[in-house]
């Protein structure tokens, strides 16, 4: 078995290197290109070349657009890379009848009332970035290839940018924050995205009754004020030295961004945990597993 991986180097893309490795032959790419091969989606008429040179069997898209204020104002770029590109991932995909592997996000509902989403619900995005995932969902459904999707939120790791590391340096460096308390949505580390990512396609490779869009998101639910407040506790248990005496909650409102968000970005996990016998852990393990690691990292 031969896979494509797209986006090696950002927080998923880094895990899904180690869970699919033992899966075969693993070519991972990202924009600066490996042995001749650059899987720079901002190019996608160039990425046909690098899936015809390939002719993987399963192609794992981990790149994206994710930089949800600036993309109000990067509209076009957005485009490429969440919607063309994926297009012509997808298109791919279907003449070589490989699987697409692809990541959207929660930020394709409009995060209205409390319920968890499910997979059926309808898609109302709020933002540019939102609408140019939801838009890559229906070209990769249009294309007629045999896909997963998996819709995921709040994505943390011990690498990149994120939440997490932005609270912790927030943290030593001020006495008193202020962060969102109504946004509502799961933290999910992108060690157990890479991790069900791999197992998902093991049983799809067996049954491909089980292809198509799922939510993938840890158990449970916070807000933005919870996980930091979370985060500040274990860091603190760990032996982290913060200066923060006080996190204030403030609700969207108070704090106006560019793009709009959900309020509401519960994922239901029932149909991935159905389909593919997995008990998704609850976000907390995945936070204090990476705070352990980023303080190693540091002593």
């Amino acid at each position: 078995m031969k896979i494509l991986l797209l986006g090696k180097n950002g927080q998923v893309g880094w895990e899904l290197q180690r869970a699919l490795a033992p899966l075969g032959e693993l070519i991972a790419l990202d924009r600066n290109g490996t042995a001749g091969l650059v899987g720079d989606l901002s190019y996608p008429e160039a990425l046909r070349d690098v899936v015809r040179k390939t002719a993987p069997d399963i192609i794992v898209n981990a790149a994206a657009y994710t930089a949800v204020d600036r993309a109000e104002t990067e509209i076009d770029l957005a485009k490429t890379i969440n919607t063309d590109a994926v297009r012509i991932l997808a298109e791919e995909a279907k003449i070589l009848n490989a699987l697409f592997v692809h990541y959207s996000t929660d930020y394709v509902f409009p995060g209205s009332g409390q319920m968890p989403w499910k997979e059926t619900d309808a898609t109302a995005p709020l933002s540019i970035y939102g609408k140019t995932k939801r838009a890559g969902e229906e070209a990769i459904l249009a294309s007629g290839c045999t896909y997963l999707i998996f819709r995921t939120s709040w994505v943390f790791a011990a690498r990149g940018h994120n939440f997490i590391k932005t609270m912790l340096r927030l943290g030593q460096d001020r006495t008193q924050l202020s962060v969102v308390c109504d946004q509502i949505g799961a933290p999910t580390g992108a060690e157990l995205i890479a991790d069900v990512t791999a197992h998902a396609i093991r049983s799809v490779a067996l049954d491909p009754a089980k292809a198509g869009i799922y939510h993938l998101a840890a158990s449970g639910a916070a807000s933005w004020h919870e996980f930091a407040e979370y985060i500040f506790v274990q860091a603190r248990g760990m032996g982290v030295p913060l200066a923060v005496q006080s996190v204030a909650p403030v609700p969207t409102v108070e704090y106006p961004t560019p793009a709009s968000r959900p309020l509401n970005s519960r994922l239901d996990t029932a149909k991935i945990a159905t389909m593919f016998g997995l008990a998704m852990p609850v976000w907390q393990n995945g936070v204090s597993r990476v705070l352990a690691e980023l303080l190693e990292r540091t002593t």
